[in-house]
């Protein structure tokens, strides 16, 4: 065995498969493996998917690795198999060494390979790997093939090298909306509007993700005028929005406080999705809250199914920058006996509320816990906090104590 796949092996000791208690996953690791044993005792020499994939859905990787070992002969559809279980069980290091393994023994990757093995690349963010397999896949003469050129492309995009993920996306013969979408993304993660709207109105096709991609990143870079024109623009063409449209576009159309186009929105949601979930609904309960409009804030919070941090930091910010401090409050001690543990957000729309409703012992009070409680939280207070405390005491003529935080 060569050093690579012994490297490979003694790594996956640590991935031996515990205990199973569920009856029929049990039973499909032992029938898996008495089909692995018949085709051992008939002498198969051609590595079976079925049985690759059977391991890996049983969580079985030591027994997927060892028909490796047990097998002479591999084809390269037996070998990706193997590569894209690793990499859908995000054992990222082990994809890339079986490829290596793959490469040693003579096997001759096919696009199916480098579009599974370069994301794991992407995914480690380990641009060495990246590279030599975008060369790989260029020796081979694949870097035109639409997989693995979308593949590359992600790979660049993500590293922010803008210009290889151009060269990329040239040399890729007849991209898809993939890699016309990754593109984007790339060029919106550095600002580069006017090339990322110039690619998507050149899209032969555009599909729901792409538009995403543009709503998304104009609302992300603070350009929501550009996000709220295209939503609306997605709707007129007849892309249906989903999960992932609206929190972007709802979250854009209340930082521009456009109650009646948000309330048009929240509508669409409705009529779109049905129920939401818990991002949709903290983006309306937010966006309500930014509004000022506080009882259609307060209602969208209660009917939301499961909340979070960002849905009680959503309501609280909301009374407390709407001067109803003492509301505030009653809901930072309502979260606190769901059991849903503060954070540096959560804090500062507190010392908010308290500084707008003259609650000065209060907010003191929340501070000091607070200033105890980062010995284990680090990062629980900013120099934000410290402001709102000098301004909170300020107020109440305590200057003296005002000056300590300064």
């Amino acid at each position: 065995m060569n050093s690579i796949a012994y490297k490979t092996l003694q790594s996956l000791a640590k991935f031996k498969p515990k205990r199973e208690t569920h009856t029929l996953a049990y039973s499909q690791l032992k029938e898996t493996q008495r089909a692995h044993a018949r085709a051992l005792k008939l002498g198969t020499t051609i590595l079976e998917p079925d049985i690759v994939y059977s391991y890996f859905g049983s969580k079985s990787l030591w027994n997927a690795c060892k028909l490796f070992d047990e097998v002479p002969n591999w084809d390269v559809a037996s070998a990706t198999a193997i590569i894209g279980c690793f990499a859908r069980c995000n054992h990222h290091e082990e994809a890339i060494h079986f490829f290596s393994r793959m490469i040693a023994l003579n096997i001759k990757p096919n696009q199916f390979t480098f579009g599974t093995v370069i994301p794991s690349s992407t995914a480690l963010q380990d641009f060495n790997s990246g590279r030599q397999l975008h060369a790989c896949a260029i020796k081979i003469g694949l870097e035109s093939n639409v997989f693995v050129g979308s593949a590359v492309v992600d790979f660049y995009a993500k590293r922010t090298d803008i210009k290889e993920a151009q060269r990329a996306f040239e040399d890729t013969h007849e991209p898809n909306v993939v890699s016309y979408t990754t593109l984007i993304r790339g060029y919106m993660k550095k600002e580069m509007f006017d090339d990322a709207l110039a690619l998507f109105r050149e899209m032969p096709e555009r599909n729901v993700v792409s538009w995403n991609a543009m709503v998304s990143g104009y609302s992300q870079m603070g350009y929501n005028e550009e996000a709220v024109n295209l939503f609306v623009e997605m709707l007129r063409e007849g892309t249906l929005p989903n999960d992932s449209t609206f929190p972007c576009a709802i979250r854009a159309v209340a930082n521009i406080a456009a109650l009646g186009m948000g309330r048009s929105f929240h509508g669409c949601a409705v009529k779109f999705l049905g129920k939401f979930d818990v991002f949709v609904g903290n983006s309306l309960v937010s966006f309500y809250a930014k509004c000022g409009s506080m009882e259609d804030s307060l209602l969208l919070f209660n009917t939301l199914p499961r909340k979070n941090i960002v849905s009680w930091n959503a309501l609280i910010w909301g009374f407390a920058n709407h001067g109803r401090g003492i509301e505030a409050v009653d809901f930072f001690e309502r979260m606190q006996d769901t059991g849903v543990r503060p954070n540096s957000v959560t804090l500062l729309s507190l010392l908010l509320a308290c500084t707008h409703s003259g609650l000065v012992d209060k907010g003191n009070t929340y501070f000091n816990k607070a200033r105890k409680e980062e010995e284990h939280y680090p990062g629980l207070l900013t120099p934000e906090h410290y402001a709102c405390m000098v301004d909170l005491l300020s107020r109440a003529g305590r200057f003296e104590e005002a000056e300590r935080f300064l």
